[in-house]
């Protein structure tokens, strides 16, 4: 409220005036809008039509004092009044197409937008899907996973059997040794079998 007081008192009447003079026209245009719209049905014309045709014959057979418009003259009155009513027709059609035309390109920038957020959001989507495959081509699948895991048994089984072979060859090689040991030291052989003993 108090910075209402801290401008001066025209430009607060200018404001005003400026919104008045903008809510005048905007009401003066969706008037205008619909007196085009309902010029353009087919009401309308009937009405027109019965309009002319009442005229037309009140002021041909109508009692003669009582006639308005004379038909010898051409019925200069209602050439008058249709050539007016086309003169503010014309106008009006044309405020109502301005009108339209600023709707129209209002809507034609929302779906400029939304088409251009539509591509931002497929190409977001396209790039995450791009993501995923890549991630996904890296990720071992479930037959690779069970191939690794086959090759890595048999190379286990391999390395145990060549273990137990090295194994049985060394188990081998010492009896020898024992054998070639008693074979050389018969008596210490024959004291160890009667110390057992």
């Amino acid at each position: 409220m108090a910075d209402r007081f801290n401008e001066p008192l025209e430009a607060r009447d200018r404001k005003l005036r400026k919104l008045r003079g903008k809510r005048d026209s905007d009401r003066i245009g969706q008037i205008s809008e619909g007196i085009a719209r309902f010029t353009g049905t087919p009401q309308f014309l009937v009405y027109l039509s019965v309009f002319v045709a009442i005229w037309l014959a009140w002021n041909t057979w109508g009692p003669e004092h009582l006639r308005f418009d004379s038909a010898a003259l051409g019925f200069t009155a209602l050439t008058l009044m249709l050539s007016l009513q086309a003169s503010y027709s014309a106008p009006l059609i044309l405020l109502a197409q301005n009108r339209q035309d600023n709707r129209d390109k209002v809507a034609n920038e929302q779906d400029r937008q939304r088409a251009e957020r539509n591509l931002a959001d497929t190409e977001y989507l396209t790039r995450e899907i791009a993501g995923l495959r890549m991630t996904l081509g890296d990720m071992a699948t479930r037959d690779f996973v069970r191939s690794e895991l086959r090759d890595m048994i048999e190379e286990l089984d391999r390395e145990r059997s060549d273990r137990l072979d090295e194994r049985e060859e060394r188990i081998a090689q010492l009896q020898a040794e024992i054998e070639q040991l008693r074979a050389n030291h018969p008596e210490s052989a024959h004291s160890d079998k009667s110390h057992n003993d």
